[in-house]
């Protein structure tokens, strides 16, 4: 009973990765006293079983789990079998009466015809058959003692082999549920975000005009994210900008002849969405773009929005696309109080066949030029069954296409878009600062969440500037990229955040002179070696660290492995992630200081279960932020803060692996 993780009762894959630990857990328990047992059963694509012992965590509930794990990609199945276990039941039972003297005789032949059923019903190995074949001889050699018999059938090698391959009666098998095994990168990878007009755009003292950047101007800075450590260069839309209703800057109603207008506001007579702006190149600097971004080891994430500027082609091909009002005009987009005079969002009520059709066929048009990764902007304003079906429709084709949704918005979409096939999500992470409501917000998305949510932190956006940001200086912006880059497997960086960028437009959290309206020339040349501002990129060297570690350290790769420890103060917050595969072991503690004004000193209380140590031991914390090593055990002081590194990013380490 109650077999976990299932979403919705098996509506829905369960989600995972290669090589992801899965715990799956169930309620097992039979009538009567005989020993009672339990396995998942783990199917791959193929149809191979893998047969996966469980363990009881709590005798008194009958809660059992087992850790599973998948070596490829592509659609696995997986049940639990309850089962009587006849040779526990006789291990325990014998135990119990041949030490009282009851039916010594009669105990000890049940456990050689138990043994032998052993034998006679599973395969084994020559060696293990021969232990086999050993123990039912020393049960029935009556020139022993009783106690030696008796040894002969519970020694613990005996134990073990029964153990590892059982003999099970009465298989009781629950429902069979679906897990959907995808390619790491859907769990794992970090992000970093840029405007590709921006990368290489200059203001022309001559002519007094902006110059745009290119795509090819773009691909000079792929290095240094690459040398950051990023793992996904993501480009926000690059098809044509439409004219009609354009933005200035700021936002501003009025466009001047020269401003570029948002890359939102897709369409023109030069194309829609499966174009490129004529400024930015063709389907050539494209390319070339994607094969730089594949030399620097990075994947090239495109932005997704399903959404017109008035002269876009679909508007006048396609008007039924589109929401008419009263008066007979086409309703631009709204969310209030914003409003969006540039935008015509798509009406998937009115043609819904003609609508998905064609935007299967754009997205099939980026996939052949090597896109791989789409970003979709706002996919809680379009049907959830449009999504279902073009992610699944795409993935019959091309299972390795990841889809990060930009969905802030109410729970039960984010979590739906999520279960039909979303497979990663912006999150409220960028609000949440407090340690309470940050340590509630991790225990769900690894926890519950985790079998259909991937949650992709990000301390800012191109949309989102909050006040923590805005007002915390340095040490809030190393610390909030810090908790990103440790929580969650996947997080993502916008340019300029090596540059502290933390004035806002007044009024709004977002960035002032947003380069979604207008040019933003960063001058990187200048912080170069032999540039006049060379080391004060101050944040770079961070995020290098940050993904450095990232890289470095497999428990950080993983969701679902989120554990909060104790801190006596309530700005602290303290977790701790730990992998364990083939005999390596990865233990990694954060323990941060959430209040970016202040220094802070406190006593942290670690629970040394759950980093696989003895409790009472000690053993060595490097600091791999500092390089600095302490002595740590259960009780451990820390000193964070203003004048002090924001956050330890700790390596666990026995004093006997040193």
């Amino acid at each position: 009973m109650n077999v976990e993780p299932v979403v919705d009762g098996g509506a829905y894959p369960t989600a995972a990765v290669t090589g992801e630990d899965v715990v799956v857990s169930a309620r097992v328990f039979r009538e009567g006293h005989d020993a009672v047992n339990a396995s998942v059963v783990l199917t791959a694509p193929d149809g191979t079983e893998h047969l996966v012992p469980m363990t009881c965590r709590n005798v008194g509930l009958s809660l059992w789990d087992a850790t599973v794990r998948a070596d490829r990609t592509g659609l696995w199945r997986f049940r639990v079998e309850g089962w009587s276990d006849p040779y526990a039941t006789w291990n325990h039972d014998a135990t119990i009466k041949i030490e009282a003297g009851v039916d010594v005789e009669v105990m000890l032949e049940e456990g050689a015809r138990v043994i032998e059923r052993c034998l006679a019903e599973t395969d084994r190995s020559e060696r293990a058959r021969a232990l086999l074949t050993a123990a039912v001889t020393g049960l029935r050699d009556t020139s022993r003692t009783v106690d030696e018999r008796l040894g002969a059938g519970i020694a613990g090698d005996v134990a073990h082999e029964l153990t590892a391959t059982p003999l099970r009666d009465y298989v009781s098998p629950s429902e069979e549920f679906s897990l959907l095994v995808e390619r790491e990168r859907a769990l794992y990878g970090a992000w970093y975000e840029f405007f590709p007009r921006s990368e290489g755009c200059y203001f022309d003292e001559s002519t007094q005009k902006w110059v745009t950047g290119t795509l090819r101007t773009a691909a000079n800075r792929l290095p240094a994210v690459a040398d950051m450590g990023f793992d996904i260069i993501y480009l926000t839309p690059v098809h044509p900008i439409g004219k009609v209703n354009r933005k200035g800057p700021n936002n501003t109603l009025t466009a001047g002849p020269e401003d570029p207008g948002s890359p939102y506001a897709i369409g023109s007579v030069d194309g829609g969405h499966d174009a490129i702006e004529p400024t930015l190149g063709d389907f050539d600097d494209f390319d070339f773009f994607v094969a730089e971004a594949e030399r620097n080891g990075l994947e090239v994430a495109l932005d997704i929005a399903l959404q017109c500027a008035p002269d876009h082609p679909w508007v006048t091909e396609h008007p039924e696309w589109f929401t008419t009002r009263a008066d007979g005009t086409i309703a631009f987009a709204e969310n209030p109080p914003k409003k969006y005079q540039d935008i015509y969002p798509l009406n998937f009520d009115n043609d819904p066949a003609g609508i998905y059709a064609e935007v299967r066929r754009v997205i099939q048009v980026w996939i052949d030029h090597g896109v791989k990764i789409f970003r979709v902007d706002n996919p809680h304003t379009k049907p959830v069954q449009f999504w279902q079906w073009l992610i699944a429709d795409v993935a019959a084709e091309h299972p390795d296409v990841i889809w990060l949704a930009e969905a802030f918005t109410k729970p039960a979409m984010m979590a739906t878009l999520a279960k039909v096939g979303f497979q990663q999500s912006y999150t409220y992470y960028t609000w949440r600062n407090e340690k309470d409501e940050l340590v509630e917000y991790m225990e769900e998305l690894s926890g519950p969440a985790a079998a259909y949510m991937r949650p992709n932190f990000w301390p800012t956006t191109h949309d989102i500037l909050t006040p923590y940001m805005q007002f915390g200086g340095p040490t809030a912006w190393k610390l909030r990229a810090a908790l990103a880059a440790t929580l969650v497997p996947s997080y993502g960086i916008y340019a300029g955040y090596e540059l502290l960028e933390s004035v806002p437009r007044p009024g709004v959290e977002e960035q002032i002179d947003n380069e979604k309206y207008q040019f933003k020339n960063r001058e990187w040349e200048r912080y170069a070696p032999g540039g006049d501002r060379e080391g004060e990129l101050w944040m770079a060297d961070w995020l290098r660290k940050l993904n450095e570690i990232r890289r470095e350290h497999p428990a950080l790769h993983h969701l679902r492995n989120f554990r909060a420890h104790t801190v006596e103060d309530d700005t602290v917050l303290c977790f701790s992630k730990r992998r364990v595969m083939g005999g390596q072991e990865d233990t990694i503690i954060v323990v941060a200081g959430l209040d970016p004004h202040t220094t802070r000193e406190t006593w942290v209380h670690l629970d040394l279960d759950e980093l696989g140590l003895t409790p009472g031991s000690d053993f060595v914390a490097k600091d791999l932020i500092t390089g600095q090593s302490w002595q740590w055990g259960e009780h451990n002081y820390v000193r964070l803060g203003v004048d002090a590194e924001p956050v330890h990013i700790i390596h666990v380490r026995r004093f006997e692996d040193r």
